[in-house]
């Protein structure tokens, strides 16, 4: 991720990664909801100290657990959703764009999106 910021222009410094779960599942599986659920209050409590104006949903995973199960990255994907205040921009997992090389493009314009709105915000 942080080669994927450094291309377009955005600075690590200005970029706070964090996952749903705190601890790899076994055999790098998805986690499972109660796993999940288990360490959303930890997420939770991350965001109200980091105070972000834009957070990147990376994969169906992250996407699922933040804004609901209702949600497909394949239609949310690059499409700003606004809760509370914070703009989020579902993308690509990093991992989907190795499986399928064609995500690239669309996993960099969404990254495109996300420093306009940081530039458009200074």
């Amino acid at each position: 991720m942080n080669m994927a910021f450094a291309g377009i222009g955005i600075n690590r410094q200005e970029v706070y990664i964090a996952n749903i779960v705190k601890c790899r599942p076994p055999a790098n599986r998805n986690p499972e909801d109660d796993e999940a659920v288990a360490c959303l209050d930890y997420l939770r409590n991350q965001v109200m100290l980091v105070k972000p104006k834009i957070i990147v949903l990376l994969g169906s995973v992250a996407l699922k657990n933040i804004l609901g199960k209702e949600y497909g990255i394949t239609a949310s994907r690059g499409n700003w959703v606004e809760r509370k205040g914070i703009l989020y921009m579902p993308t690509w997992h990093p991992a989907a764009l190795l499986r399928d090389e064609n995500k690239k493009i669309e996993f960099w314009q969404d990254l495109k999106k996300v420093q306009e709105k940081m530039m458009n915000s200074i």
